[in-house]
């Protein structure tokens, strides 16, 4: 044996040599993983042709290892790891030559390219990667953080280290809107590094607070890496539950489990919101804190507030901004738990309900019910055997039988019954009208309210008339002429409101891109889409926002832009509550005129959408975005491609298999968990976050994801770690973005001594998901009811 380590484990250290060696020479990334996989396999094939490498496997042939296999012990966990006390017996790393390994390589490379970047089921996620790329881009360049960061300025900077807080604001900020890290820390650094370095604060805490602020994107959805991590951990959690339920005697995984083993990006982005909030509020306590105890060092700044319209007093923020949005939400959630809120549909199946199966399989092998029993307990499976026993004395399931028409009539009746009075997407656009109003009222208080009490009482009046005369069967046009005035009484106060909300900086500045954030993330969290089309809405919403912000700045009206996106509105309103289905049976006048209404929306949102393109592409905006977006998408799926040749020369010599056997040999999952958790935490010094998912991850994968850990918990630590790599040096690249636009008398020393403690805090912030894993939790288990 070569050194007297075995050949694997000079393999693996072959590899590791030279991908380290091909990222710091200087080549493109992609390239260098795909080139660093061929060197390791031709330096590792010719030592093995040479004799240099030698395996020592367990002797699959010997008598210790049958008594195993006689004794129940599974075959993946025979390994020297757990029984070095097993014959080994010596093999060339490649036992059918160097050649066979190479030719099957190529052949599942092909197949790999073809599943994961060409037309592969995770394709159409992979492809949200490249639109919440040119959404974050294109905000970049409309300089949203320009006025983010003046307005957060100007209300946090009275406060003690109050710079740093609205610096960990507008982080947060961009974070759900453009969730690019590179671009986040250099418009920060350009912005608010000169600024706070005049206004005496320690140039330690300024870069820091950037620095760290910038990667909060990596974390907070859309989350770039949480897509790219989500592709594969559906996938990893899948194949990790199948070996453990097969090495508990069990036949899959549905049937060991009780449920499906699956996890969507969708998903991973509802378990996100509450850690990423975390960070953000632990950054900005940190900053507080630190300006509490050296208040020399990050002093109170009072920013000129010329423009920012009326003095609010205490009393009527609290009650317009605080008393009077919570009284409304309240009431909201409290009619929909009385039922004066809610669903009003009516479909009636045609067909009954089919019988329901038992809550476990219990028709399986003595060792798997033993396992079974383990992992559910004996409660849950004699209460299952009992099921199984009523349906089989029953003559098994009940089948799904057609419904007579007297049994439709009688369902159709008591649905109808059962229905809510107000529907709730109603009951939600006059909740949104109220906010509005509301909002107008506490923002100009010495302004003239009586068309916001208009708008009230059309508010009110649209619900009274549909508890009294709307019903839950009423067709949709019949509602839109029985709501028409109350809506237009609400709609006359808004645009009132619109005006005197458009004077108060803070809600001009904020206003547009949380819209944008809210109907991205919220499509996606209500469950409304997937996260590909959310991108597509953000990417459209984005361009729109940047052509209005540039046609502002060149004094032009932006009245197209602004009919745009209420013709989107209203193709997405009529779309949700009218039937377009034309010249399908009996097409009635309210489906033409509604199909008339859709097409044209549509038709004049594409018309804005080219407009808006147009005015970015004169403007020589659009040009740079799009080839910035190609740049990094191809960043993105080159590295992809490239790791999976680094991949499949680790998995032609046994190394994935060598690292998974060793990660199982631990009998407490918790153990391996943190292993590879150190793991990633040290590679992060010398690799960026795109090659550990795409390299370490899915080798790593099937053996953390293999436990009882909740798959979306497993997700969410992996990437609030893998933000560390962003901080850490020599390579953490936020560190890089701000050396170079850092002034002069900032060190490349007072930058690394300042993300010190925010390393420290991302550190504490996994020790505080380990201990309470409900944070990463309860958002996906309340919107799944």
């Amino acid at each position: 044996m070569l050194f007297g380590l075995d050949g694997i484990e000079v393999g693996l250290i072959i590899v590791f040599l030279c991908l380290f060696s091909g990222i710091i020479s200087g080549f493109p990334v992609a390239f260098a993983i795909g080139g660093a996989g061929v060197i390791a396999f031709g330096i590792i094939a010719s030592l093995d042709t040479a004799g240099l490498l030698i395996h020592n496997a367990v002797d699959t042939g010997s008598d210790a290892y049958r008594a195993l296999q006689a004794a129940g012990v599974n075959q993946i966990d025979i390994t020297h790891f757990r029984y070095p006390e097993l014959p080994l017996i010596a093999q060339p790393l490649f036992p059918q030559g160097w050649e066979f390994a190479m030719d099957r390589n190529l052949s599942f490379i092909v197949n790999r390219m073809n599943e994961r970047v060409i037309a592969g089921a995770s394709i159409e996620t992979l492809l949200a990667v490249l639109m919440f790329v040119m959404m974050g881009i294109v905000l970049e360049r409309s300089k949203i953080a320009n006025d983010l960061l003046t307005t957060m300025a100007r209300v946090f900077g009275p406060l003690p280290g109050g710079l740093a807080v609205a610096v960990v604001v507008v982080g947060a900020f961009l974070a759900a809107s453009t969730g690019i890290v590179g671009a986040t820390v250099v418009t920060m650094g350009l912005l608010s590094l000169p600024t706070m370095l005049r206004a005496g604060y320690s140039p330690q805490l300024a870069t820091g607070v950037i620095a760290a602020s910038g990667t909060l994107g990596q974390i907070i959805p859309p989350s770039i890496v949480i897509v790219l991590l989500g592709t594969m951990a559906g996938d990893l959690y899948a194949a990790g539950q199948e070996i453990r339920a097969q090495t508990a005697g069990c036949s899959d995984a549905l049937t060991y489990l009780g449920t499906a083993a699956v996890v969507s990006v969708g998903t991973l982005f509802q378990a996100a919101i509450l850690p990423g909030i975390m960070l953000a509020v632990l950054y900005a306590s940190y900053a507080f804190g630190f300006a509490m105890l050296n208040p020399s060092k990050a002093p109170a700044v009072r920013i000129d507030v010329n423009g920012r319209g009326e003095v609010i007093t205490r009393g009527d923020a609290t009650k317009w901004f605080l008393g009077v949005p919570v009284a409304l939400i309240a009431g909201l959630f409290l009619a929909m738990q009385v039922n004066v809120i809610g669903n009003q549909d009516l479909t009636v199946d045609s067909y009954s309900d089919a019988g329901q199966t038992a809550d476990l399989r219990t028709r399986v092998s003595d060792q798997c019910k033993a396992s079974m029993i383990d992992l559910h307990g004996q409660e849950r499976w004699d209460a299952a055997v009992a099921q199984q026993a009523e349906i089989d004395a029953a003559g098994g399931v009940t089948k799904s039988v057609a419904l007579t028409p007297e049994e439709l009539v009688t369902a159709s009746a008591e649905k109808l019954a059962s229905r809510a009075p107000i529907g709730t997407g109603v009951a939600v656009i006059f909740l949104l009208l109220a906010l509005t109003l509301t909002t107008a009222r506490g923002v100009a208080p010495s302004a003239d309210h009586r068309p916001l009490w208009i708008g009230l009482g059309g508010v009110a009046l649209g619900l009274l008339i549909d508890v009294l005369l709307i019903a839950p069967n009423a067709t949709p046009g019949m509602t839109l002429v029985f709501l028409a005035i109350p809506f237009g009484l609400a709609i006359y106060g808004a645009v009132h409101a619109s005006g005197m909300l458009a004077k108060n900086e803070l809600i001009r500045v904020v206003f547009p891109p949380l819209i944008l954030i809210i109907a991205v993330l919220g499509s996606i969290l209500g469950g409304i889409t997937n996260p590909t089309p959310a991108a597509g809405l953000g990417a459209g919403g984005a361009i729109l926002l940047a052509a209005y912000r540039k046609l502002g700045d060149l004094n032009k009206s932006g009245r197209i832009i602004i009919m745009t996106a209420f013709a989107i509105v209203i193709m997405i309103l009529v779309g949700v509550n009218f039937d377009l289905r034309v010249g399908v049976g009996v097409t009635s006048t309210e489906q033409w005129i509604a199909w008339a209404v859709a097409q044209a929306t549509y038709s004049f949102a594409m018309f804005g959408l080219l407009y808006a393109c147009w005015v970015l592409w004169r403007n020589k905006v659009l040009t740079p975005v799009v080839r910035e977006t190609t740049k990094v998408t191809s960043m993105v799926f080159a590295i992809l491609i490239g790791s999976q040749i680094l991949n499949l020369v680790l998995i032609s010599f046994g190394g994935e298999h060598y690292i998974q056997s060793f990660l199982r040999s631990f009998d407490n999952e918790l153990t391996v968990f943190l292993i590879v958790m150190l793991v990633l935490f040290i590679l992060g010094f010398v690799l960026d976050f795109l090659e550990i998912i795409y390299i370490v991850v899915p080798i790593v994968g099937p053996v953390i994801y293999g436990g009882t850990f909740d798959p979306s918990w497993v997700t969410i630590m992996i990437t609030v770690n893998l933000q560390t790599s962003f901080l850490t040096p020599p390579f953490g690249f936020a560190l890089f973005y701000l050396r170079g636009v850092a002034p002069k008398e900032v060190t490349t020393g007072h930058i690394y001594r300042g993300v010190i403690p925010f390393v420290l805090i991302q550190v504490g912030a996994l020790v505080l998901l380990y201990l309470f894993p409900w944070v990463v939790t309860i958002v996906p288990n309340l919107l799944a009811g």
